[in-house]
């Protein structure tokens, strides 16, 4: 009897390993995500402006909009907050210097600089979720060392090559090399398509078609969903007027999606858009380009 308690007790030896391997990822994955293990309603949200692009032409973000009309459009970063300080960020802002001569941006701050003058600490960084892959969303990714990144898969494939190549003239060189080293690190997560959960509490949706696999994301926070629309929608002038996107693969996607940002929302109050100055008032000011979304 004694041999066959033996004997048993070996064979259990590898369950009762992987069962304290599987409590030690949950007590880490609780650590991480806060103290109800979840994390659905532990998210505060903030938008955190890094620049202003002056005098943008509001035909190219509102399709069939008055030819002379401008408007000084915010470059913004979204801050997920949990508990312990720890945050995710939706879109990573830009930094190199070409895009600075190009573009000549009032008021620009690397994005890590700005989240540290709003009193965010950017090392404390963990996830990025990326909408789309162009230079101004993703070119800064780079600047958050110790974060994981996340973008759909579709966007990825169809953009950069295996040897870091640019596929398709939206994408910049430097940011498909980027995201193809990240890649090969392990450091991209590949999201596989339309309504998945990315982090606890943190959804993503497709079909805003401003780029190919381009996605918005919704966040619970404890006063509900907010929804953060990215260039799928650029002002509330798209939403409130129903009017695609200027940069767009299927206009009439573009609406569907914009109409289901309203759905998830519950309000266009609950709504960012990519590029609206207006989310600096709507919102309430914490400081000089920063608004806490609630």
């Amino acid at each position: 009897q004694g041999g066959r308690q033996s004997g048993r007790a070996q064979r259990l030896r590898p369950l009762a390993g992987a069962l304290l391997l599987t409590g030690a990822l949950s007590c880490h994955r609780a650590a991480r995500l806060g103290p109800d293990g979840a994390g659905n309603a532990a998210w505060s949200a903030y938008a955190v402006r890094f620049a202003t692009l002056p005098q943008f032409r509001v035909r190219g973000l509102i399709a069939g909009a008055d030819s002379s009309r401008r408007l000084d459009i915010p470059v913004m970063v979204i801050v997920l907050r949990r508990p312990d300080g720890s945050m995710a960020l939706i879109d990573a802002g830009f930094f190199r210097q070409k895009f600075l001569d190009q573009w000549k941006p009032k008021d620009y701050r690397r994005p890590p600089d700005a989240l540290r003058a709003a009193g965010f600490d950017p090392a404390r960084v963990t996830d990025i979720i990326v909408t789309h892959v162009h230079w101004d969303h993703a070119d800064a990714a780079e600047l958050f060392p110790d974060a994981r990144l996340w973008l759909q898969r579709e966007e990825f494939e169809y953009y950069v090559g295996p040897g870091g190549e640019a596929l398709k003239p939206a994408i910049d060189r430097d940011v498909a090399a980027m995201f193809r080293r990240l890649s090969d690190t392990g450091r991209l997560g590949l999201i596989e398509g339309d309504d998945q959960e990315v982090l606890p509490g943190v959804r993503v949706y497709t079909g805003g078609k401003h780029t190919w696999a381009s996605q918005y994301a919704a966040v619970r926070l404890s006063s509900g969903t907010l929804v953060v629309a990215s260039d799928n929608a650029y002002l509330y002038e798209n939403i409130e007027s129903r009017v695609p996107i200027a940069q767009t693969l299927d206009a009439a996607s573009n609406l569907r999606a914009q109409q289901r940002m309203l759905e998830l929302a519950g309000s266009i109050a609950r709504i960012v858009p990519g590029h609206d100055p207006a989310v600096f008032t709507r919102f309430d000011r914490v400081a000089e380009g920063v608004a806490r979304l609630r």
